[in-house]
């Protein structure tokens, strides 16, 4: 009996490590060990702006390549980094798909109350992770929420307002443009309510162009409509969630 207990144990511990490996990646218990001369996320954002700083993240999803220079938001296990106009051939831009984990070094900085990394430079490196989407909706309007800038996020239960007007004078549920002066493929702005207050999100034309689900999903969009979202937790002048996906309200 004990020898069959031992090999039931076995098998047990077995099924569950593989069930914590599916969740979020690969290498999701190895995104506790920083190499020599990394920073913890917490020592990130200890961090003074303009230092120099050095962390190990993953790709969750690539915004822009241009002139060499790529865009990214990244993320391990304790937090996010929003990685900008980082040094990159178009070549490695190609590599760095979802999970990817790279080695960063640049500068932190901050813009509009979003913190980034600048003038990097990066390295890939073994191992691969996906971060799920973090349910903050219950931190909207709160000091918290600021905590958990550049992750992957979802906002549930919330209700579509009016974003603007069009040229008639009728409401209208998004804009192109944060002042409605764009053209189909620039970002789109729409706002959505919780408890009373009023959030203005994006989809971000560089991240989700104009033949996206969600592009397609957001103009679609009636005023009172209840939605289910998921994005970035982009910051400009406060709160500004980069959107990557929106779907009736469950």
């Amino acid at each position: 009996m004990k020898k069959i207990t031992s090999v039931l144990l076995a098998l047990t511990l077995m099924l569950a490590c593989a069930g914590c490996g599916s969740k979020g990646g690969d290498s999701a218990g190895k995104a506790d060990v920083k190499s020599e001369g990394v920073m913890t996320y917490d020592e990130y954002v200890a961090a003074a702006l303009d230092t120099e700083v050095v962390v190990e993240t993953y790709v969750q999803a690539k915004q822009s390549w241009w002139d060499d220079k790529a865009t990214v938001y990244t993320q391990d296990k304790d937090g996010a980094y929003f990685v900008y106009n980082m040094a990159c051939s178009e070549e490695d831009y190609a590599r760095l798909t979802p999970g990817t984990k790279i080695k960063v070094t640049g500068y932190k900085g901050e813009w509009s109350g979003e913190v980034e990394i600048m003038d990097a430079t990066f390295e890939i490196e073994d191992g691969n992770y996906v971060a799920q989407a973090e349910d903050v909706t219950s931190l909207l309007g709160t000091d918290d929420l600021i905590k958990h800038q550049n992750k992957f996020v979802s906002f549930k239960g919330m209700t579509v307002e009016a974003a603007g007007q069009d040229e008639s004078g009728n409401d209208v549920a998004y804009l192109y443009s944060w002042d409605g002066s764009g053209q189909d493929g620039d970002d789109l702005y729409f706002n959505v309510s919780l408890n009373g207050n009023t959030y203005t999100f994006t989809v971000e034309s560089y991240l989700c162009d104009n033949t996206t689900d969600v592009y397609a999903a957001v103009k679609a969009l009636n005023i009172g409509d209840k939605i289910d979202m998921e994005g970035f937790l982009y910051w400009y002048e406060g709160v500004n969630p980069h959107i990557t996906s929106v779907k009736a309200a469950k």
